[in-house]
């Protein structure tokens, strides 16, 4: 290699703008297609915020990609915006709560978002304080900064105790707050999320629920035709963005999945030299985005549910038939085997039918009743959506 040659080499034939194709690109109000109806519903539940009373609390749920998040972070922001107006002063500290999980570190995420120092004079520290003294710091922050502090907590199921909920929900009641007000939006993919909280914690929730659904083949290709500026100008075939948003829709309706896939494409259009984003690229990139999904899903999934998918991956590796669908007992029992092996004691049955269903919900697996014949009833069987080979290696890889 020469002095003067690069292995950056010259501007990128392919794309324009890569950010537009990123999973964290918030796009303008007119790049969000399809969900008019749910960025309504949820302008209507936050909408006393922009005048400074209380927002209702709202609980979203719906699958991974259907604009969840979104939604949430573009309606806060035009909150912000509209508030503003009003003289009215409102924040939204947003919290991934898979990677802030516990109490203290969720309180002092949100302390930490509102907070300007030179205002409040006080510190948030990442450690060395108690959780009462992090919940302490946060009342005085929002009443010194803030009218309205509108808080998300996407992947709100990942929560190890929801007495964040209780004390966020009932601050002001409780007078740890006297000169602002607070809002939750909870973000879950877990449409049962709900039940598993304590009746006290619903109750002072008081909230709003959300399903959004997932899109359709008209929607998806709406959504990735607003992206299509990602790339340089006749370089993205015009049979591409049908395909894609086809495939999407036939498998799961997933705009983020639909938007990956259409960055492979590019990307692996320029691995082969190529200055065109040809058809033919999809289908590689399809399997591109399938691996880098399931990795990333079965990572985020708890320790035991991950010992069911290696459990009905193994029945299934086992079975002569090609698609077999394998009785929920006989999944069990695979993941005992799966629990001894990993030194973990297994859960109840129950439990485990509980997180099958998950697992269904997530679209990881598939459940169907079948009758076990004349007189004998019925039994859930389960499959898994993608090949055994590949589920095992995400499990443990994550």
């Amino acid at each position: 290699m020469s002095d003067t040659e690069s292995y950056f080499g010259d501007p990128d034939p392919i794309f324009a703008d890569k950010e537009l194709l990123r999973v964290n690109h918030l796009p303008e109000g007119d790049r969000i297609i399809g969900r008019e109806e749910e960025l309504g519903n949820l302008a209507n539940a936050i909408k006393d915020a922009q005048r400074g009373g209380t927002p209702n609390n709202v609980l979203i749920y719906g699958k991974t990609g259907t604009g969840k998040s979104l939604c949430s972070k573009y309606i806060t922001q035009d909150l912000i915006d509209a508030a503003s107006e009003n003289g009215v002063s409102v924040d939204v500290a947003y919290i991934d709560c898979f990677q802030e999980s516990t109490e203290t570190q969720v309180v002092r995420a949100i302390a930490e978002s509102f907070n300007m120092t030179e205002i409040t004079a006080v510190s948030v520290p990442a450690s060395g304080v108690s959780t009462s003294d992090y919940y302490r710091r946060l009342w005085t922050i929002l009443d010194t900064c803030l009218d309205v502090g509108i808080i998300i907590l996407d992947e709100i199921d990942k929560l190890e105790d929801d007495n964040i909920l209780m004390q966020l929900s009932r601050a002001a009641e409780a007078g740890k707050v006297s000169e602002s007000t607070l809002g939750i939006i909870g973000i879950s993919n877990k449409i049962r999320y709900k039940q598993s909280l304590n009746e006290r914690v619903k109750s002072s929730l008081s909230e709003r629920d959300f399903v959004f659904p997932p899109y359709d083949a008209n929607q998806l290709r709406a959504i990735l035709s607003s992206r299509a500026d990602a790339f340089r100008d006749g370089v993205l075939d015009d049979e591409v963005i049908p395909k894609v948003a086809a495939l999407a829709a036939r498998e799961h309706g997933d705009a983020r999945k639909a938007i990956d896939i259409l960055r492979y494409a590019g990307e692996i259009a320029d691995e082969h030299g190529d200055d065109v984003v040809r058809v033919e690229y999809v289908d590689e990139a399809h399997e591109r985005e399938e691996e880098a999904r399931l990795a990333e899903l079965i990572g985020k999934q708890p320790e035991h549910s991950k010992h069911l998918l290696q459990g009905l991956a193994l029945q299934m590796q086992q079975s002569a038939e090609t698609d077999a669908m394998i009785p929920s007992k006989q999944v069990y029992s695979a993941y005992e085997v799966v629990c001894e092996r990993e030194g973990t004691d297994p859960l109840k049955i129950r439990r485990v039918r509980d997180l099958l269903s998950e697992l269904a919900f997530l679209s990881l697996i598939e459940q169907d009743r079948k009758g076990r014949g004349k007189g004998k009833g019925a039994h859930t069987v389960n499959q898994l959506v993608d090949d055994p080979e590949l589920v095992v290696e995400a499990c443990k890889s994550a």
